[in-house]
């Protein structure tokens, strides 16, 4: 007999503290912020890694986006949880530190809102990744100047919390 895990998300308030706990889809039927992170890892050459989401996903299948991204699970950090995370769903694992949050709400497909405190991680690796197929659909490496051109011709094929971070990393002058 197959049992399904239940997931839940943090819930916090705009200055990213826990106010609760909540049912991951409840969570984005509802439109509750909840603590999320993006990790973005850099090569030594410069390039970001992007993740293209399976099409299977809950939501945004098929898109692009950054290395990975998810929840912490209630009482597992920002952290812990990134690197979690980049082991289960890009197969590799490397030093991360976060850079800083933001808040964004934006409707989804299949009636989901997502509404998240999002933590922006940075890392740097010189791998190849082994991507789990269930999470991921491909990958690639691209030059920061690539990924904002893309970006900039066709939004639609990336996610908008990675929009939205990578705006926020240039603005910032987070750069590898």
């Amino acid at each position: 007999m197959v049992q399904s895990v239940i997931e839940e998300v943090v819930t916090v308030d705009a200055q990213d503290r826990e106010t609760g706990v909540a049912e991951k889809m409840t969570a984005h039927r509802k439109g509750l912020l909840h603590r999320a992170f993006s990790v973005f890892v850099f090569d030594d050459a410069g390039r970001m890694l992007l993740q293209q989401r399976a099409s299977g996903k809950y939501h945004s299948g098929g898109l692009w986006s950054n290395t990975c991204c998810s929840h912490p699970r209630p009482g597992e950090s920002v952290l812990d949880a990134a690197h979690r995370r980049l082991r289960e769903e890009m197969g590799f694992d490397c030093p991360l530190e976060t850079a800083f949050g933001f808040i964004y709400r934006t409707d989804l497909d299949h009636g989901l809102t997502e509404h998240e405190y999002d933590h922006v991680v940075i890392g740097r690796y010189a791998g190849e990744p082994v991507p789990n197929t269930d999470e991921v659909g491909g990958w690639k490496w691209m030059s920061l100047e690539d990924v904002r051109r893309t970006v900039a011709e066709q939004p639609e094929t990336f996610t908008v919390w990675f929009r939205i971070a990578l705006d926020a990393l240039v603005e910032r002058r987070i750069t590898p």
